[in-house]
């Protein structure tokens, strides 16, 4: 009896201590005792589960003594513990080299990051924490070595373009972006929603065929976890913007006397005899800028259980402009949802949405009569309502008040986008994927242009007030099915198979119109509907598009013991964009690698964890036209019917049936390195690519062939060859300096140099405008840069009349002048002696990242820099009474007084003319984010109820440090031919931000 009662005792004791439940907290870090974000806790055979805070920190409640929890993280051997009291705990994962960054995309497929035998670069969701961009590309400037990420413009809503590895077509140079296996835009995603950007720089992108040769950007984005709680995380925050920079302009006072010497030189009438009242004037860059509110709210939830997982996210932003806020502003609204189910042991099935809604309102930018052009060269002189009635400052200057007052516009898109997914796996090793992407994006825009008169002659005065509305449906999909199979042979040879088909259709259509006298001249009536006005010409356009690529790839990868690698890709494509006979082209490449720290003679090496070379050689399409092969009724012609004159159609742009895509061959040799217990990182790359067969516009024919017709346009062409050769270098480091403190730095570095190798017939390719009236300034001419500008070399000011006689410009120049230099010493000055001023393109990038963080808070800053670049000085019009920049304060004035500016005059010079003094080093350094945070210690957290929370304050683009002149050195339009011609960008806002980062 006594034995049966302590039988009965023990197990009583066992029971209860089995079922007592305990709150355990803890701190999992890597083996230097460096934090681990984002790490998953979980209580094994329960979906009871968290994750660690941004200091690597988690909470637990709920745990039963005896229990075991498992702590694993992406790229660290999972580490398995049982609880026996609540003792705080301390965690440190081992590296595991044979799973260090498993998931990285590639393209039908992922591979371990220690198997990757291309050029790819990571960017995750910790960056874009940091960085809190508006526009997920924002999160890709910096952060990966050969990857530029410039703006066109700052306004709210502006967009961005990516260059990967520089310009090499005169065409479009943007990536392919897969979002999650579908074709899609980053402006449409939420930032906070993408857990991952793979992005694909060599001929590993041969995997996408004819649309690969710009690089790939495959984008990841979150999902729940299995046998996760659910989290509930919410990331806010809200703040201020301001300009960050105001051109150095002349008040009223320096505009004045400037004008009075300029008319006094050429024998006129003083305009302000008197100055002495003038003071400084208004400074109308200080009455259209403001300062302005962003705020940005997301929350989501995630989680899973034993054979699901779930990921809702939702968020949205509103910026305005700092620049007439009430007319430049956006708003967008994003909800996300993302489902995998397990139906079965082999099939599961994953399903994600994402709906997009954008509102914003826009004004005038980069060009001749913008607001902002106006506001630089409206005369200080007039007051704030004040219009120059007598055409005093010219046709094309207004006062930028009054055209903010009288622009009207709105402009909404929605989309909806999205993927249904099937993965079948029969046995191990082989899987079969289907799916299906959709996008369809619709939007609408209006305009409103009221009766309106700013003046005598005026360019912008408006007799009759109109309203041009638009509605345009853009939709596609893209249908994918692939099969992959890994099999070890023997022990030591693993092989991996993919084979697979993929179709893309995209198609839409369009329509605007013009209404006519909106009744009360105003905004509330601006539509056509209401618009009973007529006109003689055609006031209603329209657009159709269908485009189709159908492909078949295949690729195979192999390596021996796990250090030795290779792999080799084909696709096959179709595009219904050419003609029958050429629509049809194979891409291949070949990656190969070599882990060299496998070997005997370093497998035991303290120094070196991990050292692989790698190569690359491929070729790869880029599509830049549609439709080139025939010729569309869109040209204009005159006819004479029944004696009667009638308008009516003709043919367009001449169809070239020979045109194809361009092709580009790619070749890459690279080396990762990690050393010391894998605290310092380098990855380094050399690469070449050769892209031929540019697609030229607009090339010259025979005019027989009626390109010259109204409305008509030469063929486009594939007429040119570019060659780019760079180096990257990535290199990071991490360090645990004491139980309190750690730090991390990042840097990259691209070197590139581009040149165009040939143009058929040598014949240039021209674009890009300068002030009025002067030839294209920016060129694609083989032995140069693509785009690079062509203009006029100055030596100086000439100083004297004895100087303009002996030159050149005998008879056409002045004491004060700019001198040319006679190139092909003729001894005149022609377009003959137009020579190369530089580029736009910059030959170094270069992104630096620094972390540090101290018990409970955490520092980072992020800097971007573009070096040895040039940017046009376009913003001053060519007239003699606007206002111009201080540095004609060093005008030349007489002998000896100016070597670097010209004379003030109102006589006719050629100091317009296009030459290298308008032409500005535009090379950079900026700060583009600093950021401070605090989070509440663990013991507060579990009071609380949450897992993190964290606040901050951040600035973003604090600081700009270059040359350049105006408002941003980092932006452009983009284009090829015709970037990086600045005629008043909008410039990229300061933004001061508080914020918080909450989860339960």
């Amino acid at each position: 009896m006594k034995h049966m009662l302590m039988k009965i005792l023990t197990l009583f004791f066992i029971t209860y201590s089995s079922a007592q439940e305990i709150g355990i907290k803890g701190n999992v870090q890597d083996e230097s005792g460096f934090p681990i974000p984002g790490a998953n806790v979980l209580v094994k055979n329960t979906t009871k589960g968290t994750t660690t805070d941004f200091d690597g920190h988690f909470i637990l409640d709920g745990v039963e003594i005896g229990s075991t929890i498992s702590i694993s993280y992406i790229g660290y051997v999972t580490q398995e513990m049982i609880i026996s009291d609540n003792s705080e705990l301390t965690i440190q994962l081992k590296e595991d080299l044979a799973q260090l960054d498993e998931v990285v995309v590639i393209g039908y497929g992922a591979q371990k990051k220690k198997d990757v035998t291309g050029a790819v670069a990571i960017v995750d969701s910790k960056t874009i924490e940091d960085l809190k961009p508006v526009d997920a590309a924002q999160a890709l400037q910096g952060t990966s070595a050969g990857v530029a990420v410039s703006a066109p413009s700052g306004s709210p809503g502006g967009g961005f373009n990516i260059l990967i590895r520089g310009v090499s077509s005169n065409g479009d140079n943007g990536p392919l972006v897969i979002i999650d296996g579908y074709k899609g835009d980053l402006n449409t995603i939420n930032p906070s929603d993408i857990e991952t950007f793979s992005i694909l720089k060599d001929a590993q992108a041969a995997i996408y065929g004819i649309e690969g040769a710009n690089g790939v950007v495959l984008v990841t984005t979150k999902s729940g976890k299995k046998n996760a709680a659910l989290k509930l995380s919410y990331n806010g925050f809200t703040g201020v913007q301001q300009t960050t920079r105001k051109l150095p302009y002349l008040n009223a006072t320096e505009y004045a006397l400037l004008l009075n010497e300029s008319h006094a030189v050429n024998g006129e009438p003083l305009p302000y005899p008197d100055v002495s009242g003038l003071g400084v004037g208004i400074n109308w860059q200080d009455e259209v800028f403001r300062t302005s509110p962003i705020m940005n709210h997301n929350l989501s939830a995630s989680g899973g259980g034993d054979k699901s997982t779930y990921y809702v996210g939702a968020s949205y932003i509103e910026q305005q402009g700092i620049v007439a806020p009430e007319k430049s502003n956006f708003r967008r609204a994003n909800v996300k949802i993302k489902l995998g189910f397990d139906i079965g042991k082999k099939l599961q099935f994953t399903t994600s949405a994402n709906y997009f809604n954008s509102n914003r309102k826009s004004i005038g930018e980069n060009a001749l009569g913008t607001p902002l052009f106006n506001a630089l060269n409206y005369a200080p002189t007039y007051a704030i309502d004040q219009e120059d009635t007598t055409g005093f400052l010219g046709n094309e200057v207004i006062n930028p008040l009054s055209q903010l007052a009288n622009t009207y516009n709105a402009y909404t898109g929605n989309a909806i986008e999205g993927t249904f997914q099937l993965v079948y796996k029969p046995i191990e090793g082989l899987s079969f994927t289907s799916r299906i992407g959709i996008r369809s994006y619709n939007d609408k825009g209006k305009t409103f242009n009221p009766i309106v008169e700013y003046g005598s002659g005026k360019v912008f005065n408006n007799p009759r007030s109109t309203v041009n509305q638009s509605r345009n449906t853009n939709n596609s999909y893209t249908w994918e099915t692939f099969g992959n199979y890994k099999k070890t042979f023997g022990e030591n040879h693993n092989t991996e198979f993919t084979l697979g088909t993929s179709v893309i259709r995209e198609w839409g259509d369009g329509l605007s119109g013009t209404g006519y006298d909106v009744p009360n001249n105003s905004w509330d009536f601006a539509d056509i509907s209401l618009a009973d006005g007529l006109n003689e010409t055609k006031n209603a356009g329209s657009f159709l598009y269908d485009s189709r690529l159908s492909s078949y790839f295949g690729r195979i990868q192999y390596d021996y013991k796990g250090k030795y690698l290779i792999s080799g890709m084909v696709r096959r494509d179709g595009s219904s964009d050419f003609a029958p006979d050429n629509r049809i082209d194979y891409f291949s490449s070949v990656t190969a690698g070599w882990k060299i720290s496998d070997e005997a003679f370093l497998e035991d090496s303290k120094t070196i964890n991990f050292l692989k070379l790698r190569g690359s050689y491929g070729t790869l399409g880029n599509n830049v036209g549609a439709d080139l092969y025939r010729s569309l009724l869109n040209g204009e012609a005159t006819y004479v019917l029944d004696g009667s004159i009638t308008n009516g159609r003709a043919g367009g742009r001449i169809p070239n049936p020979d045109a194809t895509w361009e092709t580009a061959k790619k070749f890459d040799v690279g080396l990762d390195l990690n050393m010391f217990d894998n605290k310092l990182t380098i990855v380094a790359d050399y690469f070449i690519e050769d892209r031929a067969d540019l697609l030229i516009e607009n090339f010259p024919v025979s005019g027989i062939l009626g390109g010259f017709a109204p409305g008509a346009g030469l063929p486009t062409v594939n007429a040119g060859t570019t060659r780019n050769t760079g180096i990257e270098l990535a290199v990071g480091y991490k360090s645990q300096i004491s139980e309190n403190a750690s730090f991390g730095i990042n840097y990259n570095v691209t070197k590139i140099d581009g040149e165009v190798l040939e143009v058929r017939d040598n014949i240039p390719s021209r674009g890009g405008n300068f002030s009025v009236g002067q030839p294209p300034i920016s060129i694609l001419e083989p032995g140069k840069p693509v785009g690079y500008f062509l203009g006029y070399k100055t030596n100086g000011i000439f100083q004297n009349e004895a100087e303009v006689l002996n030159s050149a410009q005998a008879g056409t120049a002045a004491p004060g002048d700019i001198r040319f230099v006679d190139m092909n010493n003729d001894g005149e000055i022609t377009d003959a002696d137009r020579t190369y001023l530089g580029k736009p393109q910059a030959d170094y990038i270069m992104g630096l990242n620094l972390s540090f963080n101290y018990k409970n808070w955490d520092f980072s800053t992020y800097m971007y820099a573009e070096l040895n670049k040039e940017t046009v000085r376009n913003y001053e019009r060519d007239q003699t009474n606007v206002n111009r920049l201080k540095l004609y304060l060093n005008r030349w004035t007489g002998e000896g007084t100016s070597n670097t500016v010209p004379r003030v005059t109102n006589g006719a010079t050629t100091n317009r003319l296009f030459s290298d003094f308008f032409v500005e080093d535009s090379s950079f350094l900026r700060i583009q984010n600093v950021q401070l945070g605090y989070s509440l210690a663990p013991d507060v957290i579990e009071k609380l109820g949450m897992h993190k929370f964290r606040i901050y304050a951040l600035v973003n683009n604090p600081f700009t440090f270059t040359k350049y002149n105006g408002y941003d050195p980092a932006a452009t339009n983009g284009a090829a031919i015709g970037g990086g011609i600045d005629y008043g960008f909008y410039p990229v806002a300061r933004q001061f931000i508080i914020g918080l980062n909450l989860s339960i």
